[in-house]
C-alpha cells in the first residue's frame, strides 16, 4: 500500500503539468481564434478567459499580458535541446541549421499552421512588431548561451555574439518579408552558412 502511494504521490506533478499545458494551449488557442475573428486590438483578456473557460486571474498566471500571449515562442526549448544535440564536430551554423531543420521536421500540421499564424500576427500588428524587436535581443542572447557552451566559451564573448547576431539578422532580414514562411528561414540560415556569397563576391 504503501509503495502504492508514493507512486501515486509521483505521478501527480506529471498530471499537474499536464494540465496546466491543455490550459496553456486552449488559451493561446481560442485567443488566436478570436484574433482572427475580430482582430487582435478588439479582442480584450476577458474575452480570451471567457472563450477559454477560464478566469482572467487564470489568464495572467500564463502570460503577463496579452502581447506576451503571442511573443511567447515555444519552439526554442525545442531548439536549445536540438542545437545540444548536435554531435560536438559540427560548426556552429551548421548545427543551427541542421536543429532548425530537425524541430520543424517535428511539427505537426496542426503545429505549423499555429507557428504561421503567430508569426504573420507579430509582423502585421504595429505593437506586436514594435515588442517583436525586443524580443530579437532574448533570442540573440539565447542563442549565443547555447552557442558558448558548445565552444568553451562565455556568452558575452565577442565572437559569439557576433555570430548569434548575423544569424538573428539574416532570418529577420527574410521573413521580415514572408511571415511564416519557415522554409525561407531555413534558407537563410544556409545563406549564412555559405560564407553569405553575395557580399563576398565581387560582381562579375
Amino acid at each position: 500500500m504503501s509503495q502504492n502511494r508514493n507512486m501515486s504521490i509521483d505521478a501527480r506533478p506529471g498530471l499537474r503539468e499536464r494540465k496546466k499545458a491543455r490550459t496553456r494551449l486552449t488559451i493561446r488557442s481560442e485567443a488566436f481564434r478570436l484574433f482572427r475573428e475580430q482582430g487582435y486590438a478588439e479582442t480584450t483578456i476577458e474575452q480570451i478567459a471567457e472563450a477559454a473557460d477560464v478566469s482572467p486571474s487564470t489568464f495572467f498566471r500564463y502570460f503577463p499580458t496579452k502581447e506576451q500571449l503571442v511573443l511567447a515562442d515555444d519552439l526554442d526549448p525545442l531548439m536549445i535541446e536540438a542545437i545540444e544535440a548536435q554531435p560536438a564536430d559540427v560548426p556552429l551554423i551548421t548545427a543551427f541549421r541542421k536543429a532548425a531543420e530537425s524541430v520543424f521536421a517535428g511539427l505537426s500540421e496542426a503545429d505549423m499552421e499555429f507557428e504561421q499564424n503567430r508569426q504573420e500576427l507579430l509582423y502585421s500588428v504595429p505593437e506586436l512588431r514594435r515588442a517583436l524587436m525586443q524580443e530579437m535581443v532574448r533570442s540573440l542572447d539565447m542563442i549565443a548561451g547555447v552557442m558558448a557552451r558548445r565552444v568553451g566559451r562565455t556568452a558575452d564573448d565577442f565572437e559569439v555574439r557576433a555570430l548569434a547576431g548575423a544569424i538573428v539578422g539574416v532570418v529577420l532580414g527574410v521573413v521580415d518579408q514572408l511571415p511564416g514562411d519557415l522554409p525561407l528561414a531555413l534558407r537563410a540560415i544556409e545563406f549564412l552558412e555559405n560564407g553569405l556569397p553575395l557580399g563576398r563576391d565581387a560582381p562579375s
